[in-house]
């Protein structure tokens, strides 16, 4: 029988895994050698490209010595941190990556943290040694000391270190050897340290940890055998995390080899497999088992939403103009499809053609919104509310962790900035001219923190956050502190009329936009809303004179992000989503309507804090 290694790859956002990866995959000559490879192979997806983060969690094999190591690329951001830790269930050992300047951080403690617990043994790599700010003996005794609080074994602690530089492709055990010329000493290290799966021949149990989709077979569960060989000619049952038993009849059985999946009869104990089964009705957690002895293995947990948005289609003037798929059907199937891959994701049919969403932080819900867009959906969004729940008759609120690293003369202003938000600094520690700043702060304290403290600290501001507990309520917190500037008509934005409003506020839109009554066109630079007419022109008469004739000067608009918009928006307002604009509007677009109605009604059963 083969032997079998199988590792996942922990780090922080941008320290550098999936760059590694790649070399690992060039060294290994899993590609040709005359095939053309885009770096950061494994981030496929083009949100990952552009945002330089891993998105989805992904398995690749490798063959180093005639042993098959099954690498499992991991995100690294906190809102898709509950694939983490479904992907460790996996594994029999983790690469730990750690930035050689910035040490452990956040996630990294997170993710390690779960690895730990569940035995599995580190293999260390201090990445980025060729950085000039390199730390790499304070970096080491800050891994050491992590290790220690988080209640490592000796067997654990007994870690070994690799250096190296994955964008040069290269790592050494000792930092005195000049000869950096591959990543093998890595792959070598895994062979060596990582120990094999323990090989248990009696009645087939495999557990499925991670879905995948597809369109034409539905959903893949993506597991692990841990008893017996999964044989798809045998009888076998499905066993899911209530307890019910029922016939599983196997389609496709899949293994891993290289960066594809190979279609086989019979997946041996300790491999990694991709199952269909008939009706594709598969769920993480789900055992697989023989039919003739029928046993469960322990539920594993599945990450609980913290945030919720409500959708809903685009009814505004501009409907049907940009998008493809504009009609409620076309949103509830393509939010249904989405929870069937995503389980960390809730959908639940509103009133009328509302939808109520609930993932787990204002990121993972964007990145949605942002494939949606993509694929020519139009849609309209509320803003994202925390998820209130009941504990022990107490009304309670998520509440998670926060660091902040910022150089020292923005410290004060980013405590201030938190301290508004019912944040409470739990410590401070000096690193070079940098501060890192740690908190407890309400999950809700989060919507739009992190582009408030990249312009307070002159976009210097590393801000990291993971889901903790949850606490009693905090109490109401403080609102934007200014309002907006609304269309008062339809048609386009001119520049005769922006010039001449620009004291009141910073315009959101550019001379020639398509504006309509109630969309936000700018943002007041003082309290409550006002009403303005951006589509006022010219005088046209025969008199013209220097002195009553001006240079317009348009100062540039502001331009939001999805995420800076979603953030941006208050109960009353939407955001409207198509793809080729991000246009923020009220939601009563007449401002008969606002006075009238007040608050929106759909709002009235959302988890929010009102």
């Amino acid at each position: 029988m083969r032997q079998i290694r199988n590792i996942a790859i922990i780090a922080h956002v941008d320290h550098g895994k999936t760059t590694l990866v790649d070399q690992i995959l060039k060294q290994t000559n899993i590609f040709r050698r005359n095939q053309e490879v885009a770096n950061c192979f494994l981030d496929s997806n083009d949100l990952e490209r552009e945002r330089g983060i891993t998105i989805l969690a992904k398995n690749i094999s490798v063959e180093y010595k005639d042993v098959k190591i099954n690498v499992l690329d991991t995100p690294g951001h906190s809102d898709f941190g509950g694939q983490v830790e479904r992907v460790l269930k996996l594994a029999d050992g983790v690469l730990l990556l750690v930035d050689a300047a910035e040490g452990p951080m956040p996630q990294t403690r997170f993710v390690l943290e779960k690895a730990l617990a569940l035995n599995l043994r580190p293999v260390v790599v201090i990445n980025k040694i060729d950085k000039p700010d390199a730390r790499v003996n304070t970096v080491i005794d800050k891994v050491f000391d992590l290790f220690c609080e988080l209640n490592a074994s000796e067997e654990q602690l007994d870690f070994p270190i690799l250096y190296a530089s994955g964008r040069d492709g290269w790592a050494v055990r000792d930092l005195k050897d000049t000869q950096r010329e591959s990543i093998l000493p890595l792959m070598d290290a895994i062979i060596e340290y990582i120990p094999a799966p323990k090989i248990d021949l009696g009645p087939t149990q495999a557990q499925i940890a991670t879905l995948d989709y597809s369109d034409f077979v539905g959903r893949i569960g993506i597991g692990r055998v841990y008893r017996g060989n999964l044989d798809i000619g045998k009888p076998l049952v499905i066993i899911d995390r209530n307890g019910k038993t029922s016939t599983a009849q196997i389609r496709e059985l899949y293994t891993f080899e290289g960066l594809t999946r190979k279609e086989v009869d019979e997946v041996p104990c300790g491999d990694l497999c991709a199952v269909v089964v008939q009706g594709g009705r598969i769920d993480i957690s789900d055992t697989i088992c023989d039919a003739a002895h029928p046993e469960p293995m322990p539920p594993i947990a599945i990450d609980e939403p913290t945030l919720s948005m409500v959708f809903r289609i685009n009814d505004s003037p501009l409907f049907g103009k940009e998008g493809k798929f504009i009609s409620s059907r076309h949103l509830r199937e393509r939010l249904f499809l989405e929870a069937e891959r995503d389980v960390a994701l809730r959908v639940e049919e509103g009133a009328g053609d509302s939808f109520k969403v609930s993932g787990r932080g204002v990121l993972h819900l964007a990145i949605l919104i942002e494939t949606m867009r993509r694929e020519g959906y139009e849609l309209s969004v509320a803003k994202p509310h925390v998820i209130i729940r009941e504990i022990d008759g107490v009304r309670c609120e998520p509440i998670e962790y926060l660091s902040v690293d910022v150089p020292d003369e923005y410290a004060g202003k980013i405590i201030e900035l938190v301290g508004q938000r019912k944040g409470e600094m739990t410590n401070m520690e000096a690193r070079g001219v940098r501060q890192m700043i740690e908190f407890f702060i309400p999950t809700r304290g989060l919507i739009g923190l992190r582009s408030k403290a990249l312009t307070l600290s002159a976009g210097e501001a590393i801000v990291s956050h993971r889901f903790e507990r949850y606490e009693p309520f905090k109490g109401e917190m403080q609102r934007r502190g200014t309002g907006t500037l609304i269309s008062m008509g339809q048609g386009r934005a001119e520049a005769f009329a922006i010039d001449a409003l620009q004291a009141r506020g910073t315009f959101f839109v550019s001379p020639g936009e398509a504006t309509y009554e109630g969309m936000i066109v700018g943002e007041n630079s003082k309290e409550g809303d006002i009403v303005v007419n951006v589509q006022r022109t010219k005088q046209l008469t025969n008199m013209r004179a220097s002195g009553s004739d001006k240079n317009l000067k348009i100062i540039p608009a502001r331009k939001l992000s999805l995420e800076q918009a979603l953030e941006y928006i208050e109960d009353d307002e939407l955001l409207e989503v198509t793809p080729k604009n991000v246009r923020m509007r009220k939601y009563y677009l007449s401002e008969l309507e606002r006075r009238r109605l007040g608050r929106p009604k759909f709002l009235d059963s959302d988890d929010s804090e009102a």
